[in-house]
């Protein structure tokens, strides 16, 4: 039995898969080669102190997870920028991931280009996604 967190997670890659043409990653590293449309690698971030309520007993959560978001082509400033565009549309599109969450939302990205000796730049950003959620159990 899988938890809420774990849930949440697992369905928020679901939809990170439905952008056409991206490799998504869970947790991964970043590999040696970037796929040309563009690469994203979800965290698991970290779920924060919850609020609770009483009666019944419930925990809220506002569980702060990352999308790594790379591009590695010549024309990278567009890349990324549609890479963006494609998240912000797969979250906008169901921002309750099915009725798991009370919210999905994404924070805006801080750009940086790395530049790799012997080929393309690549250009990546860690993308917050705050998902709010409650569960009755802190543990689940």
């Amino acid at each position: 039995m899988s938890t809420s967190r774990e849930t949440i997670l697992t369905a928020l890659q679901a939809r990170l898969h439905s952008i056409p043409y991206v490799t998504v990653l869970r947790g991964g590293i970043l590999p040696e080669r970037v796929p040309a449309a563009g690469l994203l690698i979800l965290r698991d971030g970290d779920p924060g102190a919850p609020g609770v309520t009483l009666s019944p007993l419930t925990y809220h959560y506002q569980h702060r997870a990352e999308i790594e978001a790379v591009v590695q082509t010549p024309d990278r400033d567009a890349a990324f920028d549609a890479l963006c565009a494609s998240i912000s549309t797969v979250i906008t599109a169901d921002p309750t991931l099915g009725g798991l969450c009370d919210w999905v939302e994404a924070e805006a990205p801080q750009p940086v280009d790395l530049p790799v000796e012997g080929a393309v730049s690549l250009k990546a950003a860690v993308i917050p996604i705050i998902l709010h959620y409650a569960t009755a159990d802190a543990l689940a």
